[in-house]
């Protein structure tokens, strides 16, 4: 892989598993100094393993995202140990729960509101001084078809994705005049324990796995790419 994001410092959410997993380890291998976020130690580690394994360094960072003093406390960490941050994978979420909306649960509903949605905002307010010191800042957040779509017992995650992509789209907005890019992918169906719960009868044979979406993850993230306020459907 050509050393796209050397000595880049980029930070990876939800990065135990799954896509945030897979895009950790490609921008590990494209040059970049990782910094993978998850509420699980294990996987952490062992995600930790393989960038080891193909060169490259991480610094781990257990941490539930609904801890939001915590993403104040990890934004102030980068600043005194990196004094920057060149990329940030906003990959973690959660499904809650697929019900109508009258029997959802309040709790299930917070859930999904603040990992999907709060905790976004909460790292572009954590964070964005961070990617003002760096000379071209990139952030992806991950978006899904489910937020232009009205499907039934889907309303509390399409809701925030839905919110997330305003969200993100404005951030991008008023990054403009900035070196900061701010953009979103929607990885489709995908091979990934998320979609093995929605989805529980469906093949997971048939689907695109997360490490053939990670080269994608870091071309965005990479300082040559300079799209702003787009959102990406990967798989077309």
């Amino acid at each position: 892989m050509q050393k796209t994001m050397e000595n880049s410092i980029a930070l990876v959410t939800g990065a135990s598993r799954g896509i945030g997993r897979a895009a950790a380890i490609a921008l590990a291998g494209a040059g970049a100094h990782v910094i993978c976020v998850a509420r699980t130690v294990g996987g952490l580690e062992e995600t930790d393993d393989e960038i080891q394994k193909i060169g490259g360094t991480a610094t781990l960072v257990p941490m539930n995202l609904r801890d939001f003093d915590a993403i104040d406390r990890l934004g102030a960490s980068i600043h005194e140990r990196w004094g920057r941050l060149d990329a940030l994978f906003a990959n973690a979420g959660v499904l809650g729960m697929l019900t109508p909306l009258p029997h959802l649960e309040p709790k299930v509903w917070q859930e999904v509101i603040d990992v999907n949605l709060t905790a976004n905002w909460r790292l572009i307010r954590s964070l964005d001084p961070l990617f003002r010191l760096s000379d071209a800042a990139r952030v992806l957040f991950v978006t899904s078809g489910a937020a232009r779509k009205h499907i039934p017992y889907w309303g509390a995650y399409a809701l925030s994705k839905s919110a997330l992509e305003i969200l993100a789209l404005t951030y991008a907005a008023e990054c403009e005049q900035t070196p900061i890019r701010v953009n979103l992918i929607n990885p489709g169906p995908m091979r990934t324990l998320m979609r093995q719960k929605a989805m529980p009868g469906e093949d997971p044979a048939y689907l695109v796995k997360p490490e053939d979406m990670a080269f994608k993850v870091v071309e965005m993230l990479s300082p040559a790419y300079d799209k702003n306020e787009t959102i990406i459907n990967f798989q077309k």
